[in-house]
């Protein structure tokens, strides 16, 4: 008697009317609190400096693949080249309040085929970390890649980085590993941690954001009734 072999195949679920996300153009993303703009040497070089420079904390920079600046014309050479690119792709955040710039991130990775892009290039002030500002700026953003029809939204950063690990988190990315030898930044190793939240994600995601940025959550003195860190971990599939 001849046994018969039937191979086990499977695959993932059919996506029979997929067409792809679209490119990013954004120039302008706006808030209650914040405001994001096409990063631009002449509109955000002088506070984005300044900002930079009164930024006594080299962590961030010691994750950033450029950076500190010695110099102004160090700074602008830096603008001017990253400020026209099409992947990443700068924008410049403003607090709505003050008009200040106070912060950068961008868009990156960028691939419309398969509906995946990254957030990434961050760095806020630190009078506006963990803020209405720079939470609504992440919001922001999000909410523009699920609109514009990516189904995969990404996080990565060194492994070593735990502010930025914990910050995925409390921004609703699930852990999905650790990329071993996976680039050499400013002459070292840099394993990458790697966060991602998807589409199916995105209504949770978006009520959390809304509820923690609702004027209701917040005390007479600014404190916040409800951390975005408790709304956003019921989606979170995995810590790390």
């Amino acid at each position: 008697m001849t046994e018969t072999f039937t191979p086990d195949y499977q695959t993932g679920p059919g996506l029979p009317d997929w067409q792809g996300a679209g490119g990013i153009s954004c120039t302008r993303l706006e808030g209650r609190h914040a405001i994001l703009e096409r990063l631009d040497l002449a509109a955000h070089g002088d506070d984005l400096f300044g900002v930079f420079q009164r930024d006594g904390d080299t962590r961030d920079w010691l994750y950033l693949p450029y950076g500190p600046f010695e110099s102004r014309e160090d700074f602008n050479a830096w603008l001017a080249h990253f400020a026209p690119l099409g992947d990443p792709w700068f924008m410049a955040i403003r607090d709505a309040a003050s008009g200040r710039t106070c912060g950068v991130a961008s868009f990156l990775n960028i691939v419309p085929a398969m509906g995946s892009i990254e957030v990434g290039h961050i760095h806020f002030s630190p009078t506006i970390q963990r803020s209405p500002v720079a939470t609504e700026a992440m919001y922001l953003m999000m909410r523009h890649a699920f609109e514009e029809g990516y189904r995969r939204y990404e996080w990565k950063c060194d492994s070593h980085n735990q502010r930025s690990r914990r910050a995925a988190q409390r921004f609703g990315f699930s852990y999905e590993g650790l990329f071993r030898q996976h680039l050499v930044v400013k002459k070292r190793n840099r394993d990458t941690a790697w966060y991602a939240c998807i589409d199916s994600e995105w209504p949770a995601l978006k009520t959390a954001y809304e509820t923690w940025l609702d004027p209701a959550n917040f005390d007479a003195d600014g404190g916040q009734r409800q951390s975005l860190s408790s709304l956003t971990a019921p989606v979170l599939k995995a810590r790390g």
